[in-house]
Order: structure tokens, then C-alpha cells, then sequence
């Protein structure tokens, strides 16, 4: 059975206009002097989700400013200020119109476990698949046995392979607790598999893990969730921040707006609906922090994320 997630409330919506707002204010103890900064928070526009409109504002004004898309398709923004600030403030504004990609999806179609596992085994003067660049160890998914043993128990070769994750995705869902505040980004995903709790990008991760200790291509996926959501319907967890999830491939899934990838929220233990705004997709967090950068000065400091999304309508 595909689990699609609460907001799709009936099958006639297809798509939903949103709106968010994501505010990242630093408070520094001592001036800083110079700094220098890398954004990604421009929603992606393809296929599946089309970007109206997006604007953000940096205060203090940088004194350089560029933006360029990066090796794995998404949007960054680089700014340097090089005047002495006590303060840093970057606000995005953005209006997205998202299509329900996964409307069709018939989870017991499709490659099997082992059909996709041999397409991606390497083989010399084989072509290469693209998709073989979210098959392997990254910095925040390291790969280890006790990975693979968890998944192997859903990751069957003679399995759909669809079928399969949805049921990895919901056996995460169900032995590991939500528990804010638990972790933080440096905590390791063999500690998270552990004591069985974490937060959305410890799932994220956790789940990347498996998969790729299981010669499965998966890639994290960075964004938002609707904060309120229409009435009579659940909210969604981490809908009041940032938002992580990932996506499978899935090579043949038949759907054409989903160009092979199938995105899951084991968070919220559902294959995203309309109300799920992708901004990036990498290997793992690290490809996708929404505001990183490095300082001269600054001292000790305090911040504060404010994300809010909000519906326009949908139809």
C-alpha cells in the first residue's frame, strides 16, 4: 500500500500554491569584522514544482553578491561583508507552485530490488549512470553492517523496489522516536540507529545509510513543510523549520514528473504530497546547509531560524 502524506485530503488535489518565509538572524557578543557566506535557499524549479517567485535580503548590505547553481543542480548564493557588523539577518521569500508528482504511484510496479542494485554495480567500460553519484559514503552517511542488516530485512532482491523502501521508510517511522533537541548535526547516524531517536535530517540520514550500504542509490533532500495545515487535517513534524527528507531512484517509475526519484519523509512516514516544497538535493546535509559561512571575529553568538509556510491555494 502507498501511504501518501495528510495534506493530499482528496484525490482530486493535484497541486498547491505556498508561500514561505525562512528569517536567520545571528547575534554576535563582539563586532564582526569580515565575513563571508554561502546560502542555499532558493526553491527548485523543474518538473514537478515551478518557483514564481523568490527574494532575499541580507542586512548589512554585502558588499559582493553573486549567485551560480551547483554541481548537483541547486541555486547558491555567495555574499561577503567587509564592514564591521554586530549583527546578521538573511531573509527568503518565496511563492512555489507544487504538482503532486506521486499522484500514480503503483508501489508494486516497477524494477526490483535487484534489477536496480545490478544496473548499479560497477562493471569495467560499463556507461556510466548518473544516479551512481548518491551511491556511496559521504561525510554525514557513512556506511556500516549494521545498516545493511536492518535494511536488508525490506530491501529483498526479488522485491519492487518501491514497494520495498515505502516499507523500509515505515519500519524507520515506527522503531525510532522524534525527539527534538536530541541531537545535533554532528551526531553520528550509527549513534541516532543506537538510541532509536533523532530529528528529520538524523531519518534523512539514517535511511541514506541503509539504502546505500545496500548498493541503492539515494540522495537528502532539504525544504519545507506546510505550517498549518487545512482544517480537520494533522500537522506535519518540523513543519515550523527547515524541513529534510530523501529520495530513492527508482529507474522506470513511470510517473513523469518524478524523472526516476521517489522522495520519502520517514518523519512523517509518507511519500511527499503537495505540501512538501524542495529547495536542494545532495549527498547529504552538507551539500545543502541553508546558511554557512566563515567569520573573522564575532565571539560567541546567538541564532535564530524562523521558517513559515503558509497555503495560497491549491486545486
Amino acid at each position: 500500500m502507498t501511504l501518501l502524506c495528510p495534506p493530499v485530503s482528496t484525490p482530486e488535489v493535484g497541486s498547491a500554491r505556498l508561500s514561505v518565509e525562512h528569517e536567520t538572524l545571528y547575534h554576535y557578543d563582539n563586532p564582526v569584522e569580515q565575513s563571508q557566506h554561502i546560502a542555499c535557499l532558493r526553491p527548485l524549479s523543474d518538473g514537478g514544482q515551478r518557483l514564481l517567485s523568490f527574494d532575499m535580503v541580507v542586512e548589512p548590505t554585502p558588499a559582493q553578491h553573486s549567485v551560480r547553481r551547483d554541481s548537483h543542480g541547486n541555486s547558491r548564493a555567495y555574499f561577503a561583508m567587509h564592514a564591521a557588523h554586530a549583527e546578521l539577518r538573511v531573509q527568503a521569500r518565496s511563492e512555489v507552485e507544487v504538482l503532486h508528482r506521486y499522484r500514480e504511484l503503483d508501489a508494486t510496479s516497477g524494477p526490483t530490488c535487484g534489477e536496480v542494485r545490478q544496473r548499479l554495480a560497477y562493471f569495467a567500460h560499463a556507461p556510466f549512470e548518473a544516479a551512481s553519484e548518491f551511491l556511496y559514503a559521504s561525510s554525514f552517511v557513512p556506511l556500516h553492517p549494521e545498516l545493511r542488516a536492518y535494511a536488508g530485512v525490506s530491501l529483498a532482491d526479488d522485491r519492487p523496489l518501491a514497494e520495498a523502501v515505502i516499507e523500509l521508510m515505515q519500519r524507520i517511522h515506527r522503531d525510532f522516536t522524534y525527539a527534538p533537541a536530541s541531537t545535533d548535526i554532528s551526531t553520528p547516524i550509527l549513534e541516532v540507529f543506537e538510541r532509536r531517536q533523532g530529528v528529520c535530517q538524523d531519518f534523512a540520514h539514517l535511511m541514506l545509510g541503509c539504502l546505500r550500504a545496500c548498493g541503492l542509490a539515494a540522495r537528502y533532500v532539504s525544504g519545507y513543510l506546510l505550517t498549518l495545515p487545512p482544517p480537520g487535517e494533522a500537522p506535519l513534524v518540523g513543519a515550523d523549520a527547515s524541513h529534510a527528507w530523501l529520495s530513492v531512484w527508482v529507474p522506470g517509475l513511470g510517473l513523469p514528473l518524478a524523472d526516476d526519484w521517489l522522495d520519502l519523509d520517514p518523519t512523517n512516514d509518507c511519500v511527499p504530497g503537495v505540501h512538501h516544497v524542495r529547495v536542494a538535493h545532495g549527498r547529504d546535509f552538507g551539500d545543502v546547509t541553508p546558511l554557512r559561512g566563515v567569520i573573522r571575529g564575532g565571539g560567541r553568538h546567538q541564532l535564530v531560524v524562523r521558517v513559515t509556510t503558509r497555503l495560497q491555494n491549491e486545486g
